[in-house]
This record gives C-alpha cells, sequence and structure tokens, in this order.
C-alpha cells in the first residue's frame, strides 16, 4: 500500500488576474461597510493598488481610511498605531497592501484593533480574546508569500525581528494580481524573489514537506530560477509583464510551502544581518543559502538532487548565482558581535534551526558566522 501524506489546511480565497481586485470587489461587501487600509510609503501607491483599492471599495459602498505608516521590518509601535486609528474609525476589516511589511503588519493590525488591550510588543504574549477583524491583502512585491500564509514577522522595540503565527491570521481574502509587482525596482524585485526562493527551498528540505508541498515547491522553485537567472544576467534591466507574473506565482507556490513547512536555519541567520547591518531580508537569507545546500549533501542528498532538477543547476552553480545575486557588502564582525549576535540562538533552540536537515546548533550558527564575516 502507498503511503500518501495528503493533511492540507489554507483557509484563504484567492482570486487572481488582471483587474480581478476592480471585477471582484462585491466580494470584500461580505466583511462590513468599513475598512482599514494598511500601506507602506511607495509600493502601494506607485503600483497603482492603492487606487483601485479606492475604487473597488467606493463601488460597492464600503468607507475607508488609510494608514500608510509601515515601514521595511515593521514595528510592533506602528501596528499599534494603525490600530487605533482603526478602532476610532469603527473598522470592520483590513485591507494590507503592499510587500511582505505591509501585509505582515495587516494580520498583527487586524488582532490589536479587534483586542484594544493589546498594544506594541504584547502581540507576542498577550493571548487576545476575541478573534483579529477580517483581513484582505493585495501584493506588490514577488517574495514573502504573506497572502497565503498565516505567519506575520514584526520588529520590536529592542529591534529585534521576532514571528507571531495561527490560524486566525489568514487572510479572508487576496487579490493576486502580478501587475502591481511591475513598479519594484531592480535590486528590490531580486531581494523579493532571493526571499522567495529561499522560502521554498529551505521548506521543501525540512521533514515536514509532505506530498502537498512538495507539489508546490516543484511548481515555484523553477518559475523563481528562471526569473533569478534572467536578473543576474541582465543586471538592471527589469523583467516583462509574463517573467513578472511567473516570479509573482512563483512567490505565492513558495508561500504555501512556507506556510506548512516552515523555514530552516538561514531565515533566523539572516535576521542578524538585517537588523544589524541593514541588508534586505532576501538577501540577507540567501547569504546562507549555500550553507543550507552543503549542509543537504550530507543529510538529504536525494532531496538535493531533485533542487538541481527543478532548477535544471548542480548545486554548485545555484550557490555560485545565489552569492552574486546577493552580493552581501564586506562585513566584518569581531567575537563580541558573534557572541552577542548568536545569543538568541541559545539556550532555547529556535524551531527553524530543529528542522533545519541533520538539526542545527547555537555552536554551528556562531561557526558559520565566523567563518563568512571574520
Amino acid at each position: 500500500m502507498i503511503c500518501v501524506d495528503f493533511d492540507f489546511f489554507m483557509p484563504s480565497r484567492v482570486v487572481s488576474g488582471k483587474s480581478c481586485l476592480i471585477n471582484k470587489a462585491e466580494l470584500m461587501k461580505q466583511f462590513g461597510s468599513k475598512c482599514g487600509i494598511v500601506t507602506g510609503g511607495t509600493s502601494a501607491k506607485k503600483s497603482g493598488a492603492l487606487d483601485d483599492m479606492k475604487k473597488a471599495l467606493d463601488s460597492v459602498g464600503i468607507s475607508y481610511t488609510v494608514f500608510d505608516g509601515i515601514k521595511p521590518n515593521p514595528l510592533t509601535e506602528d501596528c499599534t498605531a494603525a490600530a487605533k486609528q482603526f478602532i476610532d474609525f469603527g473598522a470592520d476589516f483590513i485591507v494590507g497592501i503592499g510587500g511582505g511589511s505591509a501585509l505582515d503588519a495587516s494580520k498583527a493590525i487586524a488582532v490589536m484593533t479587534a483586542n484594544p488591550g493589546i498594544e506594541n510588543d504584547d502581540i507576542y504574549i498577550k493571548p487576545f480574546v476575541n478573534s483579529p477583524l477580517p483581513i484582505v491583502l493585495v501584493g506588490t512585491s514577488s517574495g514573502t508569500g504573506s497572502e497565503v500564509s498565516a505567519v506575520s514577522v514584526l520588529t520590536n522595540k529592542s529591534g529585534r525581528k521576532k514571528s507571531i503565527k495561527g490560524p486566525s491570521l489568514y487572510a479572508s481574502l487576496v487579490y493576486a494580481d502580478s501587475t502591481y509587482t511591475c513598479s519594484m525596482p531592480y535590486s528590490v524585485t531580486v531581494s523579493t524573489a532571493l526571499d522567495a526562493l529561499a522560502h521554498a527551498v529551505e521548506g521543501f528540505f525540512t521533514e515536514k514537506c509532505t506530498d502537498i508541498p512538495t507539489m508546490f515547491a516543484y511548481k515555484g522553485i523553477p518559475l523563481i530560477w528562471k526569473g533569478l537567472n534572467f536578473l543576474l544576467e541582465n543586471r538592471d534591466m527589469l523583467p516583462d509583464e509574463k517573467l513578472r507574473e511567473e516570479l509573482y506565482m512563483g512567490s505565492l507556490y513558495a508561500g504555501i510551502v512556507l506556510n506548512a513547512c516552515g523555514t530552516a536555519f538561514p531565515h533566523p541567520m539572516g535576521y542578524i544581518l538585517t537588523e544589524h547591518y541593514g541588508i534586505p531580508h532576501g538577501k540577507a537569507c540567501a547569504a546562507f543559502t549555500p550553507a543550507l545546500l552543503d549542509r543537504a549533501a550530507v543529510y538529504c542528498p536525494e532531496k538535493l538532487k531533485q533542487i538541481e532538477k527543478m532548477t535544471g543547476e548542480t548545486a554548485e552553480e545555484i550557490k555560485r548565482k545565489v552569492i552574486l545575486l546577493a552580493d552581501i557588502p564586506q562585513i566584518k564582525m569581531t567575537d563580541e558581535q558573534l557572541e552577542r549576535y548568536t545569543e538568541r540562538f541559545s539556550p532555547s533552540v529556535p524551531g527553524n534551526f530543529l528542522a533545519t536537515p541533520g538539526g542545527y546548533t547555537y555552536k554551528e550558527a556562531k561557526d558559520l558566522l565566523k567563518s563568512l564575516y571574520q
């Protein structure tokens, strides 16, 4: 008898295609008559997604207020400010428009708006009594896959990135229109694509990657890798609309892998480069992808062969190209910095470390940073 693991849960409703937001605006009427819109400073406007959302809401008689103060690596404090604005407005649901930062923040804001006693870093520790407000998401980047995950990564008052997650954080509705990603500049396109690759590859290597997420990895990785090859071969040249669509769909497939499987050690290691050296999240994770592939060669070589098949490249060539695309500037870390950066991994070992092929330890993390940056 063939043993098939078909367990799967991803309750978000996704509608896709060009102009899907305008054409299917009536779907938002089920959530109420008032909404709070969450955006960052630029992408929602430049992409045209914010204007389209306003038109869509106007067309179905839903009033709205906009909070556009979400920054990259969203702060819990900014989420609190947005929630207070939406509470005063009487919002029935939350709309998030933007890249991963705005989408992740929207999930936390949905919790805070429904639970006024939760503010700032309370979001990590304080149980919430009321269910979060319904969440509608519109992505403008091809990276995080936050549209289809129940994870929100936020930055606390200490400047450290930490995540919240749970079934109530799934979006109720996603408008997936890749044309909104066409305004991304070259560097952001590269970084977000590397982030999507990290989600798919790290998740694929975990033991949680059963039949369904494996299928999505096989769908997503070739699309993402095709886009990354184009970006490497055509420096400062932007993808056309077709390739933008492939990258965006690849990021959603990768997001489903991430949601089902989680990530391995490159993600928490990448937080160090983002928090202390300002390296964009996708590139920061990619800095450790070669080390993950080396580890896979030892602990799960058959899976590594599958990655080579999906990309059409050898592991060595994948590593070479990822390093070139990440383009990490020269970083030097002292012993004292190494100790301080890695203390977050001890004594409580992160789940990402445990999910890594062969497991991963505090000492290995420290040794890897030392080999790369000393």
